[in-house]
């Protein structure tokens, strides 16, 4: 495309370096007009254009078009003519000899004046020999090279390069088709192999621009091709697939054209800030969440259709260029499919006439581990009988008949079930399946989009039965090898976020499907019920657990009324910890897992004694006490001063910690020297998922605003607070804290936690400091901050609620708000989900009540003002 003459105008008169920033100015604010009125491939090229101009003249002005020797070579993106906005500038200068001095100083002055205009360049010089040594060992290097083009200098130099990388014994076809397959497949799972991310690389996930560039960096060293078109003469691509892969390409251009106008760079990643903005660019409207659903759902079809052809095509291209590798004779599994090597093969495309035979290979996969990947020209049938379905898959008696059996094989939803959602076949059975394909969530916590969670749920049930992982998950798998009918919870797993998306409560709503669903397919009454109450309240056990207090025995009696029986609890908790896990890499912990195991234990003896009474307190305390004391004791500890040390406390100190935290507690205690001084330990080992901090104190109310104070200022993260009083006017505290990234603290940060209180404890006059640092990553969330006040179990309390953003001291300034209006905090539950803060404080009145009307809306006034403060 021809650059508008005003630019050229104002390049060929250009000398100072303003005057080329003007023409950089004009160039782009021409770029970002053009971008709604013309092809993206346009502007790409004519950026490379544009660039190819700029690089001529400065080469000529700084004098090195006087080297006779000298070549000037674009290479990677740029050799291909495609420059997105911001996109680096890669070039090689191609010289005959080592040059001298004043070249360098030539070739300093050309590098310098193009960082002056603020471009990103990748630059080299080398002689002949050192590009043929480079290229030796290095296939990124021979990788841009392939892509090379000639900008100005000696021409046959250039072409002398051209040769030697084409015909170099170096890097052979084979060898060079390895590296670049190894190469994608680090680089696929760097993206943790899955291109649903919800910020994600339009360049290097899985079914990105790198993905489309393998395909042709291979063709073009193999088959010398230059164009996807020049494949069809090789019969490697039809006329449709080539149509349809150049669509996808122009497509994820347009999208990075977007992000850089977007983001003012270069920039491959797209992030929440970046989204609406590019939305807007792309046409999809100006509507916030819905355009970017909208962007963000054509991008994932769009990734997926380049993913499933890439794996295609590369399989075809091994199959002809490390031909040794396929020399294996055909195993037969049916009439109509066959093993070959590590693939599974359709004998006949037309058997595919008869729909239930796509389940049926998908069975044999189950069946036979070996078998991995799926034959090349069996996906491309596949490709064309999805395109081809006038309905949905589960219209058909015998496809239902083939996926139950699929779904109730003891291997079906593991690999087989991966491929059935790579290749769309589960979209093309449930219609359901196909809304949350590319389907957003906004969110703080999710990481994936509702599919690709989905699908990661269900490889996380999967893995319960793989012996090789009982040892991670040791109650989950000791749990479903009891289970009657594991189906049940996978079906669970399809339907417990169905529904998202579609407004409204989805899990009401994708129980209402799952019971649709149970009810086409055959399953009795009872099970329907089951699978339509495991959807329905797929979030009650990870809300409880993280929400309340589940040593407390009406929360206990609470949760069990609500659970019913044992076997609908077995179910819940392998599915809510299978939904934790496959949420976020980074939001499982070993906190979160003894949450839920505790809870878990607790419910079970609870419905085991009877719904009427399922905790007895004085029964709990009993046996608590009587383990307590025998560890004790086994550490050399005399029975009687440990009883005189319990006198102290109050009979619900016992039943909101467990027996190992009671003896540590109590055999800190017996150490101190001075019990009538504030005393602290801190765990050198997690205790219960977490690192455990435990203060022995007299009672003072600001105590709790300090500790949360020194903790905060360690950086360290506090995800539960116990809070009481003893029978001598003592309070404790026991804080559950962990890391940023959810491990627990390492010794040496404990022992300067320790320290730290220590220090506060000794001169409580001593301000603490926390440095502020709000992320801005999730500002387009506007998350407004929520305070609820409520009735506590106990009369004389109440529950405050408390929903933010989390930034670095929080709580402090939560605390803060309660010590100016002299509440008493007898318990906290501190639970932070991706960067939102969900806290929950038991409090009551200077005088020990309840809060009076008057008195809620005041701490609620006072908690808003503060928090909105801290957010801005």
């Amino acid at each position: 495309m021809a650059l508008p003459n005003k630019l050229k105008q104002l390049l060929d008169s250009a000398e100072q370096l303003q005057e080329y920033k003007d023409c950089s100015a004009y160039f782009y604010k021409w770029l970002h007009n053009e971008f709604t009125k013309q092809p993206v491939r346009n502007l790409i090229n004519a950026r490379a254009e544009f660039v190819d101009r700029l690089l001529i003249k400065l080469f000529n002005q700084c004098g090195l078009a006087l080297q006779a020797d000298m070549a000037l070579i674009a290479i990677g993106g740029y050799g291909r003519g495609e420059l997105h906005p911001y996109s680096d500038i890669d070039f090689l200068l191609l010289v005959n000899d080592k040059p001298s001095n004043t070249v360098i100083q030539q070739l300093e002055q050309f590098v310098t004046f193009l960082w002056d205009l603020n471009l990103d360049i990748g630059h080299s010089v080398r002689t002949h020999q050192e590009v043929l040594e480079q290229k030796q060992h290095d296939v990124h290097f021979t990788t841009s090279l392939l892509e090379s083009r000639l900008i100005c200098g000696n021409h046959i130099a250039y072409e002398r390069l051209k040769r030697h990388i084409q015909d170099s014994p170096l890097w052979r076809s084979d060898d060079f088709f390895i590296a670049k397959v190894n190469e994608q497949n680090l680089r696929h799972k760097k993206c943790h192999g899955t291109a649903y991310n919800l910020e994600p690389n339009i360049k290097e996930n899985p079914g990105g621009l790198r993905d489309i560039q393998t395909i042709l960096w291979v063709a073009k060293k193999h088959f010398q091709a230059e164009t996807l078109e020049e494949l069809i003469d090789h019969g490697y691509l039809t006329h449709e697939e080539s149509q349809e892969l150049l669509e996808c390409l122009e497509n994820l251009w347009n999208i990075r054209f977007a992000l850089h106008l977007a983001a003012g760079r270069s920039e491959n990643r797209l992030l929440f800030d970046h989204q609406p903005h590019a939305a807007e660019l792309l046409g999809f409207g100006a509507e916030g969440k819905a355009s970017v659903e909208r962007m963000m759902k054509r991008l994932f079809r769009i990734m997926s259709r380049i993913r499933e052809m890439n794996e295609m095509l590369l399989a075809y291209f091994e199959e002809s260029i490390v031909p040794e590798e396929h020399q294996h004779v055909p195993v037969p599994l049916d009439r109509n499919f066959e093993k070959v090597g590590n693939k599974i093969r359709v004998k006949d495309p037309s058997v595919f006439f008869r729909r239930e035979q796509l389940f049926v290979l998908f069975e044999h996969i189950a069946e036979n581990p070996s078998i991995t990947q799926i034959e090349p020209n069996t996906i491309r049938t596949m490709r064309q009988v999805r395109r081809r379905l006038l309905g949905d898959l589960q219209d058909y008696a015998a496809c239902r008949d083939a996926l139950l059996r699929l779904i109730k094989h003891p291997n079906g939803m593991g690999r087989a079930f991966t491929l059935m959602h790579k290749h769309g076949i589960i979209a093309a059975y449930l219609p359901q399946w196909r809304n949350i394909f590319g389907q957003m969530q906004f969110d703080l916590f999710h990481a994936y989009t509702v599919d690709e969670h989905t699908h990661k749920l269900i490889n996380n049930i999967y893995q319960y039965f793989d012996r090789a992982q009982q040892t991670l998950f040791p109650l989950c798998s000791e749990i479903v090898t009891r289970m009657d009918k594991p189906e049940l919870l996978y079906l669970a797993a399809i339907f417990h976020d169905i529904a998202k998306g579609r407004g409204g409560d989805h899990s009401e709503l994708g129980a209402v499907d799952a019971l649709a669903f149970c009810k086409m397919h055959g399953f009795t009454s009872s099970d329907s019920k089951l699978v339509a109450w495991l959807v329905e309240n797929h979030l009650l056990m990870s809300v409880t657990a993280q929400r309340k207090d589940i040593n407390d025995p009406d929360v206990i009696a609470e949760f069990a009324s609500k659970i019913k029986n044992e076997r609908q609890l077995d179910y819940l908790y392998c599915l809510t910890v299978a939904d934790i896990r496959a949420t976020n890499d980074n939001l499982w912990n070993d906190w979160k897992n003894t949450l839920l195991r505790e809870l878990y234990l607790h419910t079970q003896r609870a419905l085991r004694l009877g719904l009427e009474n399922p905790m007895d307190m004085r029964d709990q305390i009993r046996d608590k006490k009587q383990q307590a004391k025998q560890r004790l004791v086994l550490k050399g500890f005399r029975d009687d001063l440990v009883d005189l040390i319990w006198t102290r406390f109050k009979a619900n100190y016992f039943t909101a910690f467990s027996e190992e935290q009671i003896s540590w507690h109590t055999r800190h205690l017996l150490e101190s020297k001075d019990l009538s001084q504030p005393s602290v330990t801190v765990s050198s080992k997690p205790l219960h998922g977490g690192t455990q901090v435990f203060v022995y104190s007299p009672y003072e109310s600001s105590l709790f605003v300090k500790l949360v104070s020194v903790i905060g200022s360690k950086k360290a993260q506090i995800q539960h607070a116990q809070v009481m009083t003893t029978k001598d006017g003592y309070v404790v505290y026991n804080f559950v804290i962990l890391e940023t990234n959810g491990d627990a603290i390492s010794s040496s940060r404990a022992q300067s936690i320790h320290k730290g209180i220590e220090q506060m404890l000794a001169d409580p006059k001593k301000k603490v400091r926390i440095k502020k640092n709000r992320s801005q990553r999730f500002k387009d969330f506007n998350i407004k901050p929520q305070v609820i006040v409520r009735p506590h179990a106990r009369e004389d309390r109440n529950l405050i609620e408390i929903q933010a953003i989390d930034i670095q001291g929080l709580l402090t300034k939560i605390a803060e708000v309660f010590e100016d209006l002299e509440l008493h905090i007898h318990a906290a539950r501190i639970t932070t989900v991706g960067e939102r803060a969900e806290d929950f404080f038991v409090v009551s009145n200077k005088a020990y009540l309840s809060l009076s009307d008057e008195e809620q809306v005041k701490v609620h006034r006072a908690l808003l003002k503060k928090l909105n403060a801290e957010s801005e």
